[in-house]
């Protein structure tokens, strides 16, 4: 009694280790896309730390001790900055003279700044290099803990221009940024 119950186990098993070594095709695809996954996170990564170093040569503040809000709306949409932690002064200080000063660069068509940062190619900056004046308004307003752009447009290129630059910087800011949705 004791073989037969052997002989099936021993088989068993026997079918069992065939079956592991010539995995199943898709698990193999599989391991394909989460190693291309994975490339591209390691990409990704070094370009969000590019474009960190290169953050610190435009910004006289700290990328990870912001955080920078996106919020696309109809008319463009809302460009917030706030330092992480609120009751640091001297951040807080800082990011609301380099939202002026970029508010002003850009009504005058200078979006060096960003092509700085993130390089020439960024979607929707040549867009929005390519506004005529009075096509794009700036307003700027402190919110508590740093400041925020609000940009409106009625020209729908612009529009498109300003959410495709909103989602690059998303992209690009990794852990330091975050889209928020606008309530309808």
């Amino acid at each position: 009694m004791r073989k037969s119950v052997a002989v099936p186990l021993t088989l068993s098993a026997l079918i069992g280790v065939a079956h592991a070594q010539s995995p199943d095709p898709s698990m193999m695809e599989s391991s394909r896309m989460d190693h291309a996954a994975h490339m591209e996170a390691a990409a990704d990564a070094q370009h969000q730390a590019e474009v960190s170093r290169r953050g610190k040569e435009v910004m006289p503040f700290s990328l990870p001790a912001t955080t920078h809000i996106f919020t696309k709306n109809a008319e463009g949409g809302v460009q917030r900055v706030v330092a992480k932690d609120a009751s640091d002064d001297g951040v807080v200080k800082l990011i609301r003279q380099h939202l002026q000063e970029i508010r002003q660069q850009f009504l005058k068509g200078d979006f060096s700044a960003p092509s700085h940062i993130h390089g020439q190619d960024m979607p929707g900056l040549l867009e929005l290099t390519k506004a005529e004046p009075g096509q794009l308004e700036i307003a700027y307003q402190d919110v508590e803990g740093g400041a925020q752009l609000v940009y409106k447009t009625k020209e729908p290129t612009l529009v498109a221009a300003l959410h495709k630059w909103f989602d690059a910087q998303l992209s690009d800011h990794g852990q330091d940024a975050i889209e928020e949705h606008q309530a309808h």
